[in-house]
């Protein structure tokens, strides 16, 4: 059955959408609400993995199923796999970067369509569906990290060299991932030469966190110009001091890749 409108009621609809020209001219613009489908590379709040990053490398390493073929083949490496996280926190899209070994490349598409839910990414005050590129490492037991590896580094009983590890606790932001993604946006100055061309974006910066947790050797590996690249190194100089990596209870130093999201 049809719900039905009184007389009364459909007038008052039919004045307020009349008026409604003459009085948005009165108000001030504000951004348009994100197109319902649209798929966003840089956002306002990034989509994360439920329960942090941490669980999630935590979850890749638990669930990982090294083919057989593969490691009699001695095939190793690092898979970049692309998906989307949708609007419900599920992902969709899921595709290797640049094929390999179709063997790990299967097994890492198996990992990503497996895993929890997602907290979806926000943008202008709504739920969006975001794009996302996560690696998946596969190491054959007993042999030396590839090369694709975020190095963590461990003084050896000298002091005097150091040698690459895998950390038995990985470096994290004190407070949590989206915590200190927060922090950022919170903290943020967009450049006015950037905000008159309008160009967003994300700068993706490498940095070292120290054994005290401090953040060292800021550097934009992937720029925007026009004072985003800046920007983005004021922000991590600024930035609060890390939880430092692990190894043998011991904290040690670590290299971090992570985007800096400018959004107009």
């Amino acid at each position: 059955m049809k719900p039905t409108i009184r007389p009364l009621a459909l007038a008052a609809l039919l004045s307020a959408a009349a008026l409604a020209p003459a009085v948005a001219q009165q108000k001030l613009k504000y951004p348009k609400a994100p197109p319902a489908n649209a798929i966003y590379e840089a956002v306002q709040q990034p989509a994360l993995p439920a329960g942090g990053v941490e669980a999630f490398a935590q979850y890749l390493a638990n669930n990982q199923q090294y083919p057989t073929a593969a490691l009699q083949a001695g095939a190793q490496g690092t898979v970049t796999v692309n998906f989307v996280v949708e609007k419900t926190g599920s992902v969709s899209n899921v595709t290797v970067a640049q094929p390999g070994n179709a063997l790990l490349d299967a097994e890492a598409i198996r990992l990503i369509k497996a895993a929890p839910r997602w907290t979806p990414a926000k943008h202008r005050g709504g739920v969006v569906r975001q794009s996302q590129a996560v690696p998946v490492t596969f190491q054959i037991p007993g042999e030396a990290a590839p090369a694709a590896v975020p190095a963590a580094t461990a003084a050896t009983a000298a002091g005097s060299t150091t040698q690459v590890v895998s950390a038995d606790r990985p470096a994290r932001p004190v407070g949590g991932t989206e915590a200190f993604f927060e922090w950022i946006q919170q903290n943020q100055k967009y450049p006015a030469l950037a905000l008159q061309r309008k160009i967003e974006g994300k700068v993706l910066m490498e940095f070292l966190i120290e054994k005290d947790g401090s953040l060292t050797d800021i550097k934009p590996i992937k720029r925007l110009g026009s004072g985003l690249d800046e920007e983005a190194i004021r922000l991590l100089k600024a930035a609060p001091k890390w939880e430092p990596a692990l190894y043998k209870g011991e904290p040690i130093k670590q290299k971090m890749v992570l985007p800096v999201v400018f959004s107009l």
